[in-house]
This record gives C-alpha cells, sequence and structure tokens, in this order.
C-alpha cells in the first residue's frame, strides 16, 4: 500500500507519566539526580511512572472511519491527543496525511473569558484557516451553532451542550481531511445531534474519522473498523462487529467479577457456514435458525435450546410478507437454579441498530424461580413490521434476575438471519401499513 493512501500511521506507540507522591518529589528529581551524575553516583529516582499507553501500532486508510473503544483510563482520550498533537508521545511515532481537525474534551481549546465569537476566531486560526477565511465562513459558523446572542458572551456562562455546539461548528467548516471526535455527540439535544450525524456522514464519503464512544451501536453504525484499547494496549483491532461483540462479552465478565465465568461459544477465527445463503427473490422475507454458527458466550447455568417463528395457529412458517400476526418462541433449559429467568430478544439491522425486542421480565407478573433441569418457553405474539430490504438478525438470551440487576447467562448474538426482498421501497428504520396513497390535482 501506497503511503499516500495512510491517513494515520500509528508505530510502537508510548505515553508516561511520571507519578509523584509530594510536591517535593518533583524538585528533588530536579536537583538530586543532577547532582548524582555529577559525583559519577547511580541516579535516584523520585517518582513511579505510569504508561497510559504502550506500544499501540495501527494504520488507518484514507477515507475510512474507525472507531475507538475502551474502558475508562483505557488510554482512549491520550491517544487522540497524541494523534492531533496536543501530547508528545514517550516512545514511538505518528504520521498524520492531511488537516486535523478534532473535537477532544468538552470545550477543550476555548478561552472561557473569551467571547463564542473570539473563540472562534482563535481555534478556526489554530486549525489553519486564515483571518480572511474566517471572516468569510463566520456567519455559516454561527449559524450552524444556532446558539443565538450567546455566541457574544463569554463561554464560561455556556452550558455543556452550548459548548459543543460552538466547537462542532468550527470544525465543520475548517476543511479538515481527517476528524477526531471524543464522545462529543454523547452532549446536547437531539436536533442537533442529528444535525452533526448529517454533517459526518457527508463528511465520510470521503475524509477520515476516528470516532472515540463508549455506545457500541453508535461504532457499529458509523464504523468499519474498531480499536479496542484495554489498559493502554491495544486488545484487538479488526472488523467494528467483531471487536464490539468481543468488548460486549468483556465489559460483561467485568461487571459479573469471579462469581460468573462468561465462556465464548466459538473461536474468533471460525466462519459462519451459512453466510452465503441464497433467499429467493420473490420472497419478501425469509429467515432461518443460525444457533448453530452464532457467537456469544454463556455461563453454563441455563441454555437456549432453539428459536422458532410460527403463524398463530402453530404452523411453522419460513416466508413472511411483513404486517401479519407471528408467535415467536424461545426454548431454554436451566442447568442450575434460577432465582428470577428473564428470557428476550431484540432484532438490529446490518448496522448493528437495535430496532425492537422485548422479554418475559416486562410482562411477568412475578418472578418465578425454577430448578435444574427444568425446562423454559418464552412465547411472543406480536405483528411482524414492515422492515426495509436488507439482511436482519435477532438476538436472544435468558438471564437471572431484573431488568436493572442480572445475569445473561446465556446470549447468542444472530440466533435468526432475516432477509428482506420487497418490490416496495420502504423508508426509515422501520415500514408502516398504508390504508391508501394518492395524490391528485388541486383547483382552487
Amino acid at each position: 500500500m501506497s503511503s499516500n493512501d495512510i491517513a494515520i500511521q500509528v508505530s510502537n506507540l508510548g505515553k508516561c507519566y511520571q507519578i509523584y507522591n509530594a510536591p517535593r518529589d518533583r524538585l528533588k528529581q530536579f536537583v538530586i539526580p543532577r547532582l548524582q551524575r555529577l559525583v559519577r553516583q547511580a541516579p535516584q529516582q523520585y517518582f513511579r511512572e505510569f504508561w497510559a499507553l504502550k506500544d499501540v501500532s495501527f494504520e488507518v486508510k484514507k477515507g475510512e472511519t474507525v472507531g475507538i473503544i475502551g474502558s475508562n483510563g483505557s488510554g482512549k482520550s491520550t491517544l487522540l491527543q497524541l494523534i492531533c498533537g496536543t501530547l508528545n508521545p514517550t516512545s514511538g511515532s505518528i504520521q498524520t496525511n492531511g488537516r486535523i481537525a478534532a473535537l477532544l474534551e468538552l470545550g477543550s481549546g476555548f478561552n472561557p473569558e473569551f467571547t463564542g465569537r473570539e473563540n472562534v476566531y482563535m481555534n478556526a486560526s489554530i486549525l489553519g484557516l486564515s483571518h480572511a477565511e474566517i471572516d468569510a465562513r463566520y456567519n455559516e459558523i454561527a449559524s450552524f451553532a444556532d446558539i443565538g446572542n450567546f455566541i457574544n458572551q463569554p463561554v464560561k456562562t455556556y452550558s455543556s451542550g452550548m459548548l459543543v455546539r460552538l466547537a462542532f461548528a468550527v470544525i465543520v467548516h475548517v476543511d479538515a481531511n481527517i476528524l477526531v471526535i471524543d464522545e462529543a455527540l454523547a452532549v446536547g439535544d437531539t436536533v442537533f445531534a442529528q444535525k452533526c450525524l448529517r454533517f459526518l456522514r457527508r463528511f465520510m464519503e470521503n475524509g477520515t474519522v476516528l470516532f472515540v464512544s463508549h455506545d457500541v451501536n453508535s461504532v457499529n453504525n458509523l464504523c468499519r473498523q474498531a480499536v479496542w484499547l484495554d489498559h493502554g494496549a491495544t486488545r484487538m483491532f479488526s472488523n467494528a462487529t467483531e471487536v464490539t461483540k468481543a468488548y460486549t462479552l468483556y465489559c460483561n465478565q467485568q461487571i459479573y467479577g469471579e462469581a460468573v465465568k462468561l465462556n465464548p461459544l466459538k473461536d474468533d477465527n471460525a466462519v459462519n457456514a451459512n453466510s452465503d445463503k441464497e433467499v429467493d427473490p420473490e420472497t419478501s422475507i425469509s429467515f432461518y435458525d443460525d444457533i448453530a454458527n452464532t457467537d456469544g458466550w454463556k455461563t453454563g447455568a441455563a441454555e437456549i435450546l432453539g428459536v422458532s417463528i410460527t403463524g398463530r395457529d402453530g404452523a411453522p412458517i419460513s416466508t413472511l410478507l411483513g404486517g401479519e400476526k407471528v408467535v415467536l418462541k424461545i426454548q431454554a433449559i436451566v442447568h442450575q437454579p434460577l432465582a428470577s429467568p428473564i428470557i428476550g430478544f431484540f432484532v438490529k439491522d446490518r448496522l448493528g441498530q437495535s430496532l425492537f425486542g422485548q422479554n418475559t421480565y416486562a410482562y411477568s407478573q412475578l418472578p418465578c424461580a425454577v430448578i435444574a433441569g427444568e425446562g423454559l418457553e418464552a412465547k411472543f405474539v406480536f405483528s411482524l413490521p414492515l422492515l426495509p430490504n436488507g439482511a436482519y438478525s435477532m438476538t436472544v438470551s435468558i438471564a437471572d434476575g431484573d431488568p436493572q440487576f442480572h445475569t445473561q447467562h446465556h446470549w447468542l448474538h444472530d440466533a435468526i438471519i432475516l432477509t428482506v426482498q420487497s418490490a416496495k421501497l420502504r423508508y426509515g428504520l422501520m415500514g408502516i401499513t398504508f390504508d391508501s396513497v394518492s395524490m391528485s390535482r388541486r383547483i382552487d
């Protein structure tokens, strides 16, 4: 691959901080080791090292959108600051190809005593625009931020949402080649978040994006690849779907601790045998059980045995039109006593966005304790939505507890695969049934 095709190259990157137990130790470190070297003694160290990042390497091609995930303290923000040049690395190197615009910590780069207008000029200048270029774009920046007369007030009077609006408005208009975003879209109202997402999708057509988020659905939705950082090291760098699945398993294991052991269901390199299954072009909605090839985890306390979709009369069906009543059945067996079992499902689109789902706890009046060896069957009766053409998957699970505090004992990411083929175009995430659609000339 040509170096001109690479937007960001991170090689053996490391960042070490010196941690002092007391302020006087900092002074000792500055003076005493120098004196010890003069008298040819081994210098003494008055600090301990903390490696926020260590030996991190990856490449991002031009035009790619890469997510960065990891728990708090894993080094995500440090990595972005190193890439943007606001921190210097202790070891390794970073090479970037293009102008970088970054939205890092909330309000970073803003002077709280300056007005919003003054901060626009200062930030845009730092990002490489001339005063004349900022003059030409100022009205567009102010319009995008949409904070009214607050733009002439000191930034210290702004709410967190207003800070993000102004900061995002600046980076939208600096003609960057690489965009770096650190959890910025988690703040702000829905209207502004949608405006930012529309800009991101346009930018992603040609630009390069590094996107940090704790929301795995957002990473799946926006990113092709993802980097998982853990305690400053690269835990995984691969397809975004595979990385977020592994990260979800890890996070659940961290929550449960030593009390519950989550065992992956298949090797990371396993191949889905049904991934190339052909679908009848006349079929509106077809589905097939893919439990044998799915991944996820289980603790051994309970297990999903089967998933099926039937008509209201119980007759097996494999082709649906959408809109009709169906019965979803999920069978499970309990290997260890459970105080309050919960069986649930949700349906995702190809980007990993959850479209709809339900669980038995929402409709059960009281928890029902079960003993080892008992079987369970959950039955969900509902009207199947009208879905736009494409591929969908159903995640199913059995847990013990309640919606707030529970343990997932068996989790199957893609237990059922649904493929929708319809002659009628449907828009949005899900379609609805129209009684009629017409248009006529209007005569006044």
